[in-house]
């Protein structure tokens, strides 16, 4: 599967000079939602993604995705996988999860996220789920921005990933763009100005 020229097709692989979630800058930025909206490509992305997490018998209850980056992701791959989803979500800043969602002490809980760069927005979805009784087993994504070691990947776990060492992490493409500190962005040198893209964007 070509990941890459899915994202292309859809016009979801843009370029340009962007803000990152981060505040840090890149000349590229990967619109999962521009994906997403087709459900038969949905459907597509996560059964190969759940192909591979079937094929590492990982066992899993529940599949809990935070809002609202990941949300469809997480239905789409909940359902791949013929578990429960549920999704945490931002309130007042900071994760929760609501809405009568209940997790049961010991439930089997894969993170999913449309796209991980460093997983600090997965990982604080899992400490919500932990804090509630739940056992993270994995993380799952469509696409890894290069910054953590995914299953069956050469790319190498940086000092920024904010994943845990000790649980499988599936995607299905690495994606290695440049990211700049603003102060050392060469596109900011030249004159352009960034712009906001995604969930806390436009």
């Amino acid at each position: 599967m070509n990941v890459k020229k899915i994202y292309m097709d859809a016009d979801a692989l843009l370029e340009g000079h962007f803000k990152l979630s981060s505040g840090n800058h890149s000349q590229f930025y990967l619109q999962s939602a521009k994906v997403l909206e087709d459900p038969k490509t949905a459907k597509l992305l996560a059964d190969a993604l759940a192909k591979q997490i079937k094929a590492s018998g990982l066992e899993i209850d529940t599949v809990c995705a935070p809002a609202l980056g990941g949300l469809i992701a997480g239905f789409a791959l909940a359902q791949a996988l013929d578990v429960r989803s549920i999704f945490a979500e931002r309130v007042g800043g900071e994760m929760s999860i609501r809405r009568g969602f209940e997790i049961k002490k010991g439930e089997r809980v894969l993170m999913c996220e449309d796209i991980i760069t460093t997983g600090g927005s997965a990982m604080e979805a899992a400490a919500v789920v932990k804090s509630l009784g739940g056992e993270i087993v994995g993380v799952a994504a469509l696409a890894n921005r290069g910054f953590c070691k995914r299953e069956g990947s050469d790319v190498q776990t940086q000092p920024n990933c904010k994943l845990p060492q000790d649980i499988p992490f599936f995607a299905l493409e690495d994606f290695t763009f440049e990211i700049y500190e603003p102060d050392k962005c060469p596109l900011c040198k030249d004159g352009s100005e960034a712009i906001k893209p995604g969930s806390r964007g436009n």
